[in-house]
């Protein structure tokens, strides 16, 4: 298992919230969306700049800004693998 940021996680990837890593009204927003440790989310997909992302969350999806998801944690079976290059 990785611990990884949720704006790296890739599209389909599932995972489960460790931390939430902000305070205030962000942390609280977040954590209001049902963004807390133990949660279980899908990465849906994004917008064509990568940003936002769309999440599958308790059976419902919602969307992040990547300012958003940059203080979230998550516990990933396997950790995205960077694009591979075509030779020639």
């Amino acid at each position: 298992m990785a611990l990884i940021n949720l704006r790296l996680m890739a599209k389909q990837q599932t995972g489960t919230i460790k931390t939430v890593r902000v305070g205030g009204e962000m942390g609280l927003r977040i954590r209001e969306m049902g963004l807390v440790p133990g949660t279980e989310i899908t990465i849906q997909g994004r917008a064509p700049l990568n940003d936002p992302v769309a999440l599958r969350v308790m059976g419902g999806t919602l969307t992040l800004r990547n300012n958003e998801a940059d203080y979230i944690m998550v516990e990933v079976a396997d950790p995205p693998q960077p694009p591979r290059k075509e030779c020639c």
